[in-house]
């Protein structure tokens, strides 16, 4: 399973990555990407992304509640697929 965590910021994406990768160094440190709407006019309004490929199959429910609080400190929230 994918873990996406969805920031307005680069540096807070960046920041939880690090973060992440001290959580759980077996996975590494996770890709921070920029994710453009489809139809978004102005590219200023993309979301910046962490992908944590793999990290979702091990974490049990507090572990998971524990990502989404790390998310939303910095305003963020996680997706999975």
């Amino acid at each position: 399973m994918t873990v996406l965590l969805v920031f307005g910021e680069r540096e807070d994406a960046e920041e939880v990555a690090e973060t992440l990768g001290e959580w759980y160094p077996a996975f590494g440190v996770p890709r921070v990407v920029r994710e453009t709407l489809a139809g978004e006019d102005d590219a200023e309004d993309a979301q910046w992304l962490v992908v944590a490929e793999g990290l979702g199959e091990g974490l049990d429910e507090a572990a998971l509640a524990g990502l989404d609080e790390l998310a939303e400190r910095y305003d963020g929230w996680r997706e999975t697929s």
